[in-house]
């Protein structure tokens, strides 16, 4: 169920601004930005279905869209203050389903599967943190680390996925390499929440 008691942020960043001026005025005052949430998990089948079946340019879009409402969502919640405890909780899942799901169907499949396993496995891993500090009663709040880190897997993905679509093998190394620096980041976020 998705709860509506919201939370007033203290915290806006610029990026919220600018989409509150812009993008999110199109959504109207009844629109949570849990539904955003809940559309990321609904979306991630058909994504991932793209990617098995190698439809990579429509995938791309498809991804760089889902992946787009993940800014989305934290944007509307700060500037409406609609920040809920479900928010919190999901929207991170969502993402690391995103990734995940995206890692196993490009990275598993063209890349390295240990690579695949190591990447899914970190964010296991964030999530078991993020649960022991919630049942401690701790907030669950996104940090720097996890932020550049979820920035990075998004650009590695998309361009892994943009070498398959055009077959540049040239490309994959880069793509690989950026995955691999968001794996640092993710780390380093890990081990920045402590348990």
């Amino acid at each position: 169920m998705v709860s509506n008691r919201f939370e007033k942020s203290d915290i806006v960043n610029w990026h919220d601004k600018i989409l509150a001026k812009t993008i999110l005025r199109l959504f109207p005052e009844w629109f949570y930005p849990n539904y955003i949430t809940i559309f990321r998990f609904l979306a991630m089948p058909p994504l991932i279905l793209l990617f098995i079946y190698n439809q990579y340019q429509v995938g791309l879009i498809a991804f760089l869209f889902v992946a787009f409402t993940d800014a989305l969502d934290g944007s509307l919640a700060r500037t409406r203050h609609q920040i809920t405890e479900w928010g919190r909780i999901y929207d991170p899942i969502a993402h690391k389903l995103l990734i995940s799901g995206m890692v196993f169907a490009i990275v598993y499949k063209h890349i390295d599967y240990l690579t695949a396993y190591f990447v899914v496995g970190i964010e296991l891993i964030i999530v078991l943190v993020a649960w022991i500090r919630f049942n401690k009663g701790y907030k669950i709040q996104a940090n720097i680390w996890g932020k550049i880190k979820m920035i990075l897997q998004v650009f590695g993905v998309a361009v892994l996925i943009f070498s398959l679509h055009y077959n540049w093998a040239s490309l994959l190394p880069l793509g690989s390499g950026v995955l691999y620096l968001a794996m640092v980041f993710a780390i380093v976020s890990l081990l920045s929440y402590g348990i």
